[in-house]
């Protein structure tokens, strides 16, 4: 039984190790450590069922019913919109003008399913000819029936930045992935809207799209708004948020299984690595996670538990309080290891050896290197021949 007890200590011991002090520790431009059990995981989400079916966060602008056409989508003045409910579908209608979701989304990730006319007609732009919109309609990937807009067999003529999958006057798609007219055809696109700084753009937008599940755009950054025949600059938006919009172009392009999931900026992690990185923002989250765990911590005591919880904090921060609250814990700790001789000592080793590996990493990362319990931990494992 107390070979049993003393097993359990130990292995309380090493999850407290792994948990703060086990991969390379928080630095200038990273406020976690790597493989840090401290860092917040992300929520869950159910995904669907079925591929292209909506997940549990997602926000289903159109399900195939009436009523959600109804209560989504007015016209571009937030009236009634003219466009067509058939058959569980949205049906573009000439000179309805574009239809736009009533909510308004910044940063989105948004599924559509389209569907160019059975009955082809017309060549080029005049095939099946519609666009998915994002932001109130600044950027959008065009909608074309492109099955025929092939190289090998061109008999379908476009040009190449306004075929379907392009984001349009812009940049062409990477390949042409289009199914025949009348099939159903599924956009999945990633849209982080513009990072301004008073006017002046730091970040531009971006778009990546799948196509019938084949990358089409790999995050292209917007130049600017899309336009027909016009190259644009970058625009500050009007808002952060704006409607999606189908656009009416004549061609009674229909849609379905519309879905969006809101996602933050790609640049709104200040924290953790990569040029976006901000020392300010990440030194204000260390101190708060440094904070938290020494809050947990029995400051009464200086065992090897103790030991390990203000190492981690150390991880994090190293002044004050967090570096008095050390001396006092590793100091306490340092004379309870050199009064232990013979059995006494013996029976302490994984604990110590543990401390050990905690300055180790530590160590590497330039911190607690001067530690007075961190030179006899070592020295005391060097003369015992603990490995």
């Amino acid at each position: 039984m107390k070979k049993l007890m003393i097993s359990a200590a130990m292995a309380g011991i090493s999850a407290v190790a792994l948990a703060g002090l086990y991969g390379d520790t928080p630095n200038a431009l990273h406020a976690w450590a790597v493989h840090d059990q401290n860092r917040p995981n992300p929520v869950k989400v159910t995904p669907a069922d079925k591929p292209g079916q909506p997940p549990s966060d997602a926000i289903v602008l159109f399900d195939g019913t009436q009523k959600s056409f109804e209560e989504n989508w007015v016209d571009g003045k937030g009236n009634k919109t003219k466009w067509k409910f058939v058959d569980g579908t949205m049906e573009s209608v000439r000179s309805a003008g574009n239809i736009c979701s009533k909510r308004e989304f910044g940063d989105v990730q948004l599924h559509v399913e389209w569907q160019a006319p059975v009955k082809v007609q017309g060549f080029g732009q005049g095939r099946g000819n519609s666009g998915v919109f994002v932001l109130g309609g600044m950027y959008e990937v065009q909608v074309l029936d492109s099955y025929e807009t092939n190289p090998a067999d061109m008999k379908n003529p476009n040009y190449a930045d306004g075929q379907a999958g392009a984001v349009y006057g812009q940049n062409p798609p990477l390949v042409n992935p289009t199914r025949k007219p009348g099939e159903w055809q599924a956009y999945d696109i990633v849209f982080h809207q513009p990072v301004f700084e008073g006017n002046k753009c730091v970040h531009p937008g971006s778009l990546t799209v799948f196509l019938n599940g084949v990358l089409v755009q790999d995050h292209w950054e917007v130049e600017g708004p899309t336009w027909h025949m016009r190259r644009t600059r970058q625009e500050k938006p009007r808002s952060t948020k704006g409607s999606i919009q189908f656009q009416d172009h004549g061609n009674p392009v229909h849609f379905r299984n519309v879905w969006v999931r809101e996602i933050p900026s790609r640049y709104s992690n200040t924290t953790h690595g990569t040029y976006l990185a901000n020392e300010k923002d990440v030194s204000a989250q260390r101190r708060a996670t440094a904070e938290k765990l020494l809050a947990k911590i029995d400051k009464s005591k200086c065992s090897a538990e103790q030991v390990h919880q203000i190492l981690e904090v150390m991880s994090y921060c190293g002044d004050e309080p967090f570096l008095g609250v050390a001396k006092k814990i590793c100091g306490g700790y340092l004379r309870k290891l050199e009064s232990w001789k013979g059995s006494e000592l013996d029976g302490r080793k994984n604990e110590i050896r543990s401390i050990r590996g905690a300055y180790d990493t530590l160590n590497r990362n330039g911190i607690a290197k001067d530690c007075p319990l961190n030179a006899k931990v070592r020295e005391t494992c060097k003369a015992k021949g603990w490995r």
